[in-house]
């Protein structure tokens, strides 16, 4: 037998000897309403890890209830210093099964394993910064004059109801499971089909900590459990990440109840490369831009914008450092690039790949599955560069989300902002030039919610990410996330003139 399967399947058995995928609510295992379940499936190996409750509107509307009766009792009461000592323990108790979650999302994802790590323990960062910001959250007073008397207060939603992706499950569930919970909101959320082990597992460990209802979690695909979510009466908060169109579905189901929606949407990012540039740092960055977690990122740096003096320089740089980046077993030491996560995903991928030789866009490197017969069992594919790409092509548009670069030249600066911003997105962005006056400038007419200068992926903890145009509504990370699941209210009380 193949011996990555063997490695995954004594994997499996040791990460699911003791775990069961039910939903999780009211502080509880609940089995599905409709007594369904689905399988989740290993992408390196193409094996089932385990199998998973399949939820439906009834199993929302538990959760709901659930939430709602939290919010409304002893969660609604707590302080934010209350809250915090609370997540504070629960992300205690995570911290004892990181390598436990790390390898579950591993398996599930196709991360390798030490990108699975290192993305778990961020994931945990947020939620203590969250919590820890939340404490010096207040209203303000606003001076009106001696007859009034005028203060906010900065009050939560109630309950939120969490659409969460499969490329990155625990880490955007720190950013806003854990935004939500700090700001005094309940949570109602629904991981990916794709992807569930990982965020179900987090609240199981939330048991005894959390008081029952306040975090509840609903696993099932998208028309029988994410919809219902959108859709329900009971829910007073919405947050999703993921494609534009299922973007586009829940604002229009919020719009019945005027729920408020943030959004975290596609990109497709540029990269700008200077003629100034240090070409083999930039040619490091942009490779590690959208070959790390196999190009499954909404802000993958997925298009390439290099001055046409250094092209050809640049190219060879550039193909050079994708070697780094091979395919390999995300359970082995050293592996830097995973499988794509599901079947879908990965013929999507191929289809781009012969819809950008069919547009006349040159094959540079990649373009396939490894050859690799000890990875012929997954859903791997190599890192693929394409040359010669026009901007206005479907590869250039659209958001492929794999492993695939698009390498674009330019003759002068207007033209490379005009590139830059000549597409429906606005999530992320990358400048390479030594010259400090060009990257400010740069940076303020290229229109993306995040511009990276002389890197990619420069976000973390604390610092707000969110899109522009296409890619999304408001922002997280940051300490105004808390915003985005709070509403203000403001309080006016008349004095009387004073009698002594």
């Amino acid at each position: 037998m193949n011996s990555l399967i063997e490695r995954h399947e004594t994997a499996i058995d040791d990460a699911t000897a003791e775990l069961t995928l039910d939903h999780w609510i009211d502080g509880a295992h609940a089995e599905p309403a409709s007594g369904e379940r689905f399988e989740t499936i290993d992408p390196a190996a193409t094996v089932p890890i385990t199998t998973v409750a399949s939820g439906t509107a009834a199993d929302i509307d538990d959760a709901v209830e659930a939430a709602s009766a939290a919010a409304d009792g002893e969660w609604g009461d707590t302080t934010a210093r209350e809250r915090a000592a609370l997540i504070s323990d629960w992300m205690d108790v995570c911290r004892e099964h990181v390598d436990e979650l790390a390898r579950l999302e591993s398996l599930d994802v196709g991360k390798p394993l030490a990108f699975a790590r290192d993305e778990v323990e961020e994931a945990l960062e947020f939620f203590e910064y969250y919590a820890s910001v939340a404490q010096a959250g207040h209203g303000e007073q606003i001076p009106v004059g001696a007859e009034n008397h005028v203060y906010t207060r900065e009050e939560p939603y109630g309950v939120a109801g969490q659409i969460l992706p499969w490329n990155y499950p625990l880490s955007l569930a720190g950013w806003k499971v854990g935004a939500a919970l700090a700001a005094g909101n309940t949570v109602v959320a629904k991981p990916s089909e794709q992807a569930p082990c990982t965020i179900t597992r987090l609240a199981q460990l939330s048991a005894g900590i959390l008081p029952d209802g306040v975090f509840n979690v609903v696993n099932g695909f998208g028309e029988d459990a994410g919809a219902p979510l959108t859709e329900h009466s009971g829910v007073d908060k919405l947050s999703f990440t993921g494609s534009v169109p299922v973007g586009q579905q829940v604002m229009k189901a919020a719009a019945d109840d005027i729920t408020p929606v943030t959004l975290e949407l596609g990109g497709k990012s540029p990269y700008v490369v200077f003629p100034d540039a240090d070409l083999e740092a930039a040619a490091e960055t942009a490779a590690a831009g959208i070959y790390y977690n196999t190009g499954q990122s909404c802000d993958a740096c997925s298009r390439i914008l290099v001055h046409e003096d250094v092209a050809d320089e640049f190219t060879d740089l550039f193909l050079d450092a994708a070697e780094y980046w091979q395919p390999g077993d995300p359970l082995v030491d050293g592996t830097t690039m995973g499988p794509l996560t599901f079947a879908d995903q990965y013929e999507k991928v191929d289809d781009y790949v012969e819809i950008g030789q069919e547009e006349g866009a040159t094959l540079l490197a990649g373009g396939e599955p490894p050859a690799a017969e000890a990875l012929e069992s997954g859903w791997f594919y190599e890192p693929t560069v394409f040359g010669d790409v026009d901007n206005d092509s479907r590869l250039a548009q659209e958001e492929v989300f794999g492993p695939v670069q698009c390498l674009i030249t330019f003759e002068s600066y207007e033209e490379a902002i005009e590139l830059a911003n000549d597409v429906p997105y606005g999530l992320a962005s990358g400048v390479a030039t030594q010259d400090a006056s060009l990257a400010h400038r740069a940076a303020a007419d290229i229109e993306a919610g995040s511009v990276w200068i002389n890197e990619y992926h420069g976000g973390g903890v604390g610092i707000p990410f969110g899109g522009y145009k296409k890619s999304g509504i408001g922002r997280e990370c940051a300490r105004e996330t808390l915003g985005e699941y709070t509403q203000t209210k403001a309080i006016n009380v008349a004095l009387d003139e004073p009698e002594l």
